[in-house]
């Protein structure tokens, strides 16, 4: 691109049109549109689907499909885009895999019922197209039966969780294998011991020698036939396979405009640089471009979300956008839903480790600053980037990333395993071993009694060891003692900070938490979120003098220990509200098979300025706990710094 190509775009994309205007233009080419953006939860190529159900309502429908946004007023944005479009209808915003808002302009629609309906109707696993079918049907049946409808949903479910999912995930058809696998050996071979004992009981009866085997034969028969017709779910969500022009949609249009001008936003998301921003970061990208050593730089201004093509991996999509614009330089991936940036080098004299290491964690990931505005400060942070570029010391040779790991296969992401693998072998040898312990319980009943006891009985902990336990809602009492024993643990264990640096920087933490007396922690009144913090300091001291320090806690509950990944994962129940957290292997599972659920992982404290009301860690305190989700180390530097030592 020219240098008089490049400054024209910068004015071009001042004008750009808004959120709503680009919608309402997608609209008036078709009143059905579908992102690009969730190809592994609702394709594009289900926009006919959507349309065929739009034309139940009776009335003119638009609808818009588009990802979550924890910034943008559903109810406004319809308004928006019905002002922009200038048709009466019925507007319909999906945002994922719900029916987020509905709005009747200048039509008789009982829109906000249908909505109601089909929340409380439908699990949450129901998917896009089945949530926009009910829809559909509610607004058919007229006012008076959808306000009927929708009320009875409400009070029908006020109190509960709602239908049951549709839908299971990997975790259960492991179960369903295994308990396949132990009733497939288990049940014959308890009748074929069972009945051995018994022939020795009764030898006067041989009839059994035949009857008994044939009887294993058929159960094992009937289990092996039976299992696969009650467990005979395939898929784990509602999720259609995408297309190869589904996954690489996006990626398209992100090249495309990436070649029109180096700053591309997101037309489908809110704006969040304004006019004088875009200008600014124009300059600097002209700048570096010819700066000794520099070279081009490609802003996309996009969300980077689980259902997108690359997983929500921006190093994977920039190396598929890398890939189809055809032009080296640094590529920055600036997130305008969560504020994260990451930056990559495409074949410029730049050291790639300084970006993927060195970038000051204010402008990666922000601060508290920037989770509370709109725009996550956007503007500010990536000027702060390309002051980052022009200091940075230049190579002799071009570098470049490497290729990142694949995403996982769209179409495989959401279907289950065969029923007869994973953790079906294993089923099968634990069925043979309670046959076995069945067959002895009835042979010899006080040899099993105490076999059953010893087994039982639970295993004492090693000397020196503490059980390892991460409530939900710890009581103050649990805290203190906790806290107390795990500090006491770590001092006994500690030989000295000339041997064990990490350690030491652990311990050093602890105690400024509680003014160099860990009697200190044993005391009422004490803040829950200053304990916890004990607790995971002196842990991850305990784990460093073992080997075992990982740098990352994790950040749904701090006590279950280390994480070993970093995960968009829902933080409330009410609503769709998503953050980026380190999540340890259960939390993991939990987020990608029952997103839903992790709210209820989430450790919550008491808030002292709302009573007995519980809050999650991070918002009930201001203190160094609020530093967990960004590692262990910046849990130090946290503590550090407000204790005033440096």
């Amino acid at each position: 691109m020219t240098e008089a190509a490049d400054a024209a775009s910068a004015v071009d994309v001042a004008d750009a049109p808004t959120q709503a205007a680009y919608l309402a233009d997608r609209l008036r080419e078709n009143p059905v549109y579908v992102t690009d953006q969730l190809p592994r939860e609702v394709s594009r190529s289900t926009a006919p689907d959507f349309a065929r159900l739009a034309k139940k309502t009776g009335v003119p429908t638009y609808v818009l499909v588009l990802p979550m946004w924890g910034s943008t007023d559903g109810e406004q944005l319809l308004g928006a885009v019905h002002d922009r479009l200038g048709r009466d209808g019925l507007y319909v915003l999906i945002e994922g895999t719900d029916v987020a808002q509905a709005t009747a302009f200048g039509v008789q629609a009982p829109a906000e019922a249908a909505v109601t309906v089909a929340l409380y109707e439908l699990p949450a696993d129901a998917g896009p197209l089945r949530s926009f079918e009910r829809f559909a049907d509610v607004v058919a049946q007229g006012d008076a039966k959808a306000t009927a409808r929708a009320e009875a949903a409400r009070e029908k479910y006020r109190d509960d969780d709602g239908p049951a999912e549709m839908y299971i995930g990997p975790s259960d058809r492991q179960n369903q294998s295994f308990l396949t696998g132990v009733l497939l050996t288990g049940v014959p071979l308890s009748i074929l011991l069972l009945s051995g004992f018994a022939r020795r009981r009764r030898p006067k009866k041989p009839v059994l020698r035949w009857i008994v085997p044939g009887a294993a034969l058929l159960s094992a028969a009937a289990i092996a036939l039976t299992a696969p017709v009650v467990f005979d779910q395939t898929r784990s969500s509602a999720a259609q396979p995408p297309s190869p022009a589904d996954l690489s949609a996006r990626v398209e249009r992100v090249a495309a405009g990436l070649n029109q001008d180096p700053v591309y936003a997101d037309p489908e998301s809110p704006r969040v640089l304004d006019a004088r921003q875009l200008d600014r970061l124009h300059e600097r990208i002209r700048d570096f471009r010819r700066s000794e050593g520099g070279g081009p730089v490609y802003v996309s201004l996009v969300p980077q979300t689980p259902e997108s093509e690359a997983a929500g991996d921006p190093w994977l999509f920039t190396a598929a956008v890398h890939a189809k614009v055809g032009a080296d330089g640094v590529y920055i991936v600036a997130d305008p839903d969560d504020g994260t940036i990451d930056a990559y080098n495409y074949g410029l004299r730049l050291d790639s480790s300084r970006l993927s290491f060195d970038l000051p964690e204010r402008v990666t990931l922000g601060d508290s600053s920037t989770d509370r505005a709109d725009d996550h400060r956007l503007g500010e942070r990536l000027d702060t980037l390309m002051t980052f570029l022009d200091k940075a010391p230049r190579t002799d040779r071009p570098q470049s990333e490497s290729t990142p790991p694949p995403a996982p296969n769209a179409e495989a992401e959401h279907s289950l395993p065969p029923l007869f693998s994973t953790d079906f072998r294993p089923g099968l040898f634990v069925g043979a071993v309670l046959a076995l312990l069945l067959s002895g319980a009835v042979a010899g009943a006080t040899w099993t009694v105490r076999r059953l006891l010893r087994r039982s009985s639970p295993v004492p902990e090693p000397p020196g060891r503490l059980p390892f336990t991460s409530p939900t809602e710890p009581s103050a009492s649990y805290l203190r003692r906790t806290a107390y024993t795990e500090l006491s643990a770590l001092r006994e264990e500690f030989t000295g900070p000339e041997e064990r640096g990490r350690a030491w920087d652990h311990l050093d933490a602890a105690m400024l938490l509680v003014d160099g007396d860990p009697g200190r922690a044993r005391q009422a009144g004490t803040d829950p979120a200053t304990l916890v913090a004990v607790i995971v300091l002196a842990r991850a001291g305990r784990a460093a003098l073992t080997g075992e320090a990982a740098d990352l806690c994790c950040g749904v509950n701090p006590l279950h220990g280390p994480a070993a990944h970093r995960h968009h994962v829902r933080v409330s129940a009410e609503g769709n509200a998503r953050r980026l957290l380190p999540v340890c292997e259960p939390c993991r599972d939990a987020a990608v098979a029952e997103p839903g659920g992790i709210p209820a992982r989430l450790l919550k404290l008491p808030d002292p300025s709302l009573g007995t009301t519980r809050l999650p860690y991070y918002e009930a305190t201001d203190g160094p706990l609020t530093a967990v989700p960004h590692g262990i180390a910046r849990l130090v530097d946290k503590v550090r710094e407000t204790a005033g030592v440096h």
